[in-house]
């Protein structure tokens, strides 16, 4: 194999979308079916789109049984506006302090415009064990007054994942879930507010997924800019302004996907689970050349990081595996190592195939 190839995809993000949502998604360029013009140059104000927001939203509330408490909007400016979003809306004027966990790459990004709107307190930094590591609840002091405690539920750098929820149950929680929203069920009641940028498991990059309970918006502060506010983007129904028509039109292909082929969250996570075993059975087996970032209890089920001992040997493995037809595989910039991401539309079989090529390379090398 000497092509690279969709179905071997490892790229961090944007991540492998499902080959029926790209095939249909090409269609909808030339054509969408039921209107007989392209979806890039269908009007956001049509009735047309206005159903695909509303079944949009149909899809997610059924796939995370999502109750009317919560109100959910596709906005724009990925997780990094929501760095900003959240604490003004909630921390500005509060008089009170914001909870962070820096458990990570993306979580670092997120404490300083916290602290553009007030206090911020850092429960939790794992820099100094090199982010290979998730504290546990007995580390964790919650303040009862505060005024929300904020984490990232996946870094995809690290390849670091909670697999229990955090936090006090009687201070707001705030989650981003970029990296693994729709990829296991949770309890959604349990959050106030979520947000997810859609370049992993919802979509392409444009549309950024918020659920936010209701009544935490009854504290919003005076002299935010409606655009900024989720209460105009609910009064709007996510169309406030000129929103990624594109975008959005295929996180409705994905939905569908998730729902009529996968056949839901449950099955999507046994699917995942599958794959994130195959993956670090390999690391596992062959320890003395892959060396897994993330301690196992931590480990991500979205993002399988890990090192070579050498940068020759990882350069090595880079090359043969791109004549092999895969991509992705480099880890971060930040980090640098080895990193296959294996989000909902990588295939199992393909994950298989990275395993039976990551047997061999290890062959190879005690030659």
């Amino acid at each position: 194999m000497s092509e690279l190839s969709n179905a071997l995809n490892f790229s961090g993000g944007p991540g492998v979308l499902p080959e029926s949502v790209l095939n249909e998604a090409q269609e909808a360029i030339r054509s969408v079916p039921e209107v007989g013009l392209s979806v890039l140059g269908i009007s956001h104000r049509s009735d047309w789109f206005a159903a695909v927001v509303e079944e949009v939203e149909r899809n997610i509330r059924q796939l995370l049984q999502l109750p009317d408490s919560h109100a959910l909007l596709l906005l724009q400016g990925g997780a990094t506006l929501q760095f900003s979003m959240v604490p003004m809306l909630l921390l500005r004027d509060s008089s009170k302090t914001a909870e962070y966990i820096h458990s990570g790459y993306w979580s670092r990004q997120s404490i300083p415009p916290a602290r553009l709107e007030g206090e911020v307190s850092v429960l939790w930094d794992g820099e100094a064990s090199g982010f290979r590591r998730l504290p546990a609840a007995s580390e964790l002091h919650h303040r009862a007054d505060a005024a929300y405690f904020h984490y990232v539920s996946n870094e995809t750098v690290e390849g670091i994942q909670f697999h229990e929820i955090p936090g006090r149950e009687d201070v707001p929680r705030v989650c981003d879930m970029s990296s693994d929203l729709l990829s296991r069920p949770f309890d959604p009641d349990r959050f106030d507010l979520i947000y997810a940028h859609a370049q992993k498991n919802l979509g392409p990059a444009g549309v950024t997924i918020v659920i936010v309970r209701r009544d935490l918006l009854d504290q919003v502060p005076d002299g935010i800019p409606a655009v900024l506010d989720y209460r105009a983007h609910i009064k709007a129904h996510s169309i406030y302004n000129t929103p990624p028509v594109f975008a959005i039109y295929v996180v409705l292909l994905v939905t569908r996907w998730l729902i009529e082929d996968i056949g839901g969250l449950e099955r999507m996570a046994t699917i995942n689970q599958h794959k994130a075993d195959a993956l670090y059975a390999i690391i596992d087996s062959h320890s003395d050349l892959y060396r897994g970032w993330a301690r196992p209890e931590n480990r991500s089920l979205m993002n399988v990081a890990f090192e070579l001992p050498s940068t020759d040997q990882e350069t090595a493995f880079l090359n043969q595996a791109r004549v092999m037809g895969f991509s992705g595989l480099k880890g971060h910039r930040s980090l640098g190592g080895i990193r296959a991401s294996i989000y909902n539309a990588m295939r199992l079989d393909a994950v298989e195939s990275l395993c039976a090529f990551m047997e061999d390379f290890a062959t190879q090398a005690r030659r």
